[in-house]
């Protein structure tokens, strides 16, 4: 009875912080370029003559004079000043716009990390803080910084990402819009110099500004906004018929690449459903501590601490026996669907190898239970 008081406390209380915090939107593109700061600076303006207290946290303009010149007339909150390897360099002053409580404050590149030293690793983080002290934020994103995007991202460019945020930013935002250009518009924009200096041209028309890159990115834009949109209504419209909600379980071994893809899908998954998910690892005794692989060790704890970020709670279990652990962790945790990798993972091939593989399948049918092999 103690239990059900205690989550009923934590749950008042989270509504009591949701109404506390500032408001979130999101301006999303599929890349640079698009028009992302000069749609914030506009609606900047917008909010300026209608009374509204809004302020620049932090605005890039890339030196594109469009977007420099609607900087004009907009009350600018100063940068804070560091030193990094002996040059003066400028972030956020995420203090500063807490003291000056605006009702509105403008901080762009949200995947942006901080240089070293900072308060918060990543501008993320400095937006959240933000919003937790109850101001209202506009930013922005591209589409390829999106954490469970990255592997699809760098199939589709050759570009491995660096600068990411957790799907769970997204999920805080309370309105999503995708800036939207066809290819040709972007293309054109690029040709007229206005996104990146002349030299650098040339090499972004032959890489990341491909045609058929520029389209793949675009409809990942697209589903992204839609799947945002959905998630709203399915938590903020009332409906009827109430549903049992979906609760997906990932289960990973210690191969590192196909651990951190089946994270990611399984985290796509979860966004597109709102649900709850969780990531289960089994330690056999051939992954012990004292056996294990210092690199496999690392690379788990990296994948765990990716996993948290996404949203997902880590289980770790000791057994010898895979099938068995997934059963149990499964019923504990109201699992709905259960999802592991492509046959030839080590983590499958010790299921198949076992007379409980079986008995998971059947497990599984009996139980309602949906199975998702992720390639």
């Amino acid at each position: 009875m103690s239990e059900e008081r205690e989550k009923s406390v934590q749950h008042f209380l989270d509504l009591i912080k949701k109404s506390r915090r500032g408001k979130f939107k999101i301006y999303i593109g599929m890349s640079a370029g698009v028009g992302k700061t000069y749609r914030m600076l506009q609606e900047a303006h917008s909010l300026l003559k209608n009374g509204i207290d809004v302020k620049i946290g932090y605005i890039e303009t890339h030196n594109r004079k469009e977007t420099s010149d609607l900087l004009e007339g907009l009350p600018v909150v100063p940068r804070r000043k560091l030193f990094y390897k002996g040059k003066e360099l400028e972030e956020l002053d995420v203090q500063a716009v807490v003291n000056l409580r605006p009702e509105v404050v403008i901080v762009d590149e949200l995947a942006h990390t901080n240089i070293e030293g900072s308060k918060n690793e990543k501008r993320w983080q400095d937006v959240i803080e933000i919003l937790e002290a109850g101001i209202n934020v506009i930013s922005a994103v591209n589409i390829q910084h999106i954490e469970s995007l990255n592997e699809e991202v760098k199939s589709i460019t050759g570009i491995d990402v660096k600068e990411r945020i957790p799907d769970k930013v997204l999920a805080l935002a309370d309105e999503v819009v995708n800036i939207d250009l066809t290819s040709d518009e972007l293309i054109a924009r690029l040709k007229e110099g206005k996104i990146y200096e002349a030299e650098k041209i040339e090499t972004a028309l032959r890489n990341f500004f491909k045609s058929e890159h520029i389209l793949q990115l675009r409809e990942l834009a697209l589903k992204e906004v839609a799947s945002q949109v959905e998630r709203k209504v399915e938590t903020e419209v009332p409906r009827n018929v109430a549903l049992k909600p979906e609760r997906f379980l990932a289960c990973i071994g210690s191969n590192e690449k196909t651990a951190r893809s089946v994270i990611r899908k399984t985290a796509r998954l979860t966004n597109y459903y709102n649900a709850n998910w969780y990531v289960l690892y089994v330690q056999t005794p051939a992954e012990n501590s004292d056996t294990i692989a210092l690199d496999k060790q690392r690379h788990l704890i990296n994948n765990f601490k990716m996993a948290t970020e996404l949203g997902a709670e880590v289980i770790k279990v000791q057994s010898d026996n895979i099938a068995k652990a997934i059963i149990e962790t499964a019923e504990k945790n109201q699992i709905s669907t259960i999802c592991i990798g492509k046959p030839h993972l080590r983590l499958l091939q010790i299921i198949l190898a076992t007379n409980l593989f079986n008995q998971l399948l059947n497990k599984l049918s009996s139980s309602e239970i949906d199975l998702i092999i992720l390639s």
